[in-house]
């Protein structure tokens, strides 16, 4: 009985100690502490990932050589016309950078791309952020633009060595400048949230007033150059309602997000020429 009251006593002394650790160790200590603890969890996460990749491997492993014929059949039509895509790339980009050297031009390839499989999407935040399977091993930076098949995923907001975290394009503590397609006037955007998990919108601010949109007659909302770390021109939603601000100078009103963000699979990190190059 004696025995246990003192393991009781020392569990109780060393669970103060660690509580009195946090509270008093120096913040450097604490943030060194924090990230050793997330580079450790960051592989659990890709675990659910790799077994999901792993099972359709073997569900896929499982079909009948009939099924396996026709799909190699198909898949070998698209590839005749991807190789014959990447054959007209490399010779168009073959004259771009000869022409580049006899008009004494800098390059025009401002980004590399990072493709990277989603590992995690916790429900609590579903519209915030979700974490890819690629960090800082593979180049990738807090900054970094983020992007998909449907247009703008979001900004890389946290990188450890094997893993990211991407704050989505509909978080609210996402902004960034952009205009309308076919406008050169700049707008601001912001994440405005979700209405639901199907469903997630954004906002604009500083519209020109001679702007007008409906949700029969959307504008385009598209990326500009003045963002930085996005090229011009890339997708972020569509505006479906402008009404004037206080000012009556602007106008300002709701982004409809594209239907894909809520079921990523697989996002592209652009990564500056300019950082590989620094390296």
């Amino acid at each position: 009985m004696r025995w246990r009251k003192l393991t009781a006593v020392r569990n109780l002394a060393v669970f103060a100690v660690a509580v009195a650790a946090c509270l008093f160790a120096p913040t450097a200590v604490r943030n060194s502490v924090n990230r050793a603890f997330e580079e450790f969890r960051a592989p659990l996460d890709a675990i659910p990932s790799q077994l999901s990749d792993l099972e359709k491997f073997w569900s896929l492993s499982a079909k009948s050589k009939r099924d396996l014929i026709e799909a190699g059949r198909d898949l070998a039509r698209l590839n005749s016309a991807y190789e014959l895509k990447v054959l007209e790339n490399a010779s168009l980009r073959s004259q771009i950078h000869r022409f580049e050297k006899i008009l004494n031009l800098p390059s025009h390839e401002k980004f590399k791309t990072e493709i990277a499989r989603v590992c995690r999407r916790d429900i609590s935040a579903w519209w915030q952020h979700v974490t890819i399977r690629k960090g800082s091993l593979h180049g990738i930076r807090e900054g970094y633009a983020v992007v998909y098949g449907g247009g703008v995923v979001g900004r890389i907001a946290k990188v450890n060595a094997y893993t990211s975290v991407v704050e989505l394009v509909s978080s609210r503590k996402f902004r960034m400048a952009a205009h309308v397609a076919g406008e050169d006037r700049p707008i601001i955007y912001q994440g405005l949230g979700s209405l639901s998990l199907q469903s997630a919108h954004g906002e604009v601010f500083d519209a020109p007033a001679d702007l007008s949109a409906s949700a029969t007659s959307p504008l385009r909302l598209v990326t500009s150059a003045l963002a930085g770390t996005f090229p011009e021109g890339i997708l972020i939603g569509e505006i479906v309602s402008l009404a004037p601000e206080p000012d009556g100078i602007f106008k300002s009103g709701r982004v409809r997000l594209p239907k894909g963000l809520a079921s990523l699979r697989e996002v592209a990190v652009l990564i500056p020429v300019a950082d590989i190059k620094t390296d």
